[in-house]
């Protein structure tokens, strides 16, 4: 199962992964580029110039990468790698996702709060649901997302989702279709691929 959600193009650009040897989508895949220190730089937004080598969103792919010197081998030149390169990831994808659901948020494509989000469950209106992988899990099981693949994001802690609503924290919330949906589900399953524990399953599963 592909990274980044249902419905991805059959003619959608792949990529080979110099961790695992596995083409994918790009979509879930991250691309990195040698800096001007001849150093691997993370090119979340894919627009930094030079040859890119691409590994799966996935903390042990960037780990094997890291410490097996693929950088090197794929680039056929000396590569460093930084000793927080999947800090440096997370990060990036972190911000990535809150700045994408901040501006869902001020698009009318993202509520918080549980009966804000449950409304929009109930109504079909959500083809998204998050929840806050800190959140009491006998309160989250109250929701289920609209749909298997795709329908849901528990990557994010509470106050990260809070950050992205402009509140102290939410454990609950929802994303109507959208552009910016799209995006923000894309980024949340390199995220959560990334991440040390996996908070992006479906609730109850896993």
């Amino acid at each position: 199962m592909a990274r980044g959600g249902a419905g991805r193009s059959a003619d959608e650009p792949e990529r080979r992964c110099i961790a695992t040897g596995e083409v994918a989508p790009k979509a879930g895949l991250i691309r990195f580029v040698v800096g001007p220190e001849d150093e691997a730089v993370p090119d979340l937004l894919g627009k930094l110039p030079g040859r890119g080598m691409w590994v799966a969103a996935d903390r042990d792919a960037l780990e094997k990468a890291a410490k097996k010197r693929l950088f090197s081998r794929a680039a056929k030149r000396q590569v460093a790698v930084p000793g927080d390169l999947l800090e440096q990831v997370e990060a990036g994808l972190l911000r990535r996702v809150v700045d994408s659901l901040s501006l869902a948020r001020k698009a009318g494509l993202a509520v918080a709060g549980f009966e804000k989000a449950k409304g929009w469950l109930d109504s079909g209106q959500a083809i998204v649901l998050i929840q806050a992988s800190d959140g009491s899990e006998r309160g989250k099981t109250k929701l289920r997302p609209p749909r298997d693949e795709g329908g849901f994001i528990g990557c994010l802690t509470a106050r990260e989702l809070g950050l992205a609503f402009g509140r102290e924290h939410v454990i609950h919330g929802a994303l109507a279709a959208g552009g910016l949906t799209e995006r923000v589900v894309e980024d949340a399953a390199k995220l959560s691929g990334v991440r040390k524990k996996d908070g992006g399953g479906t609730p109850g599963k896993g």
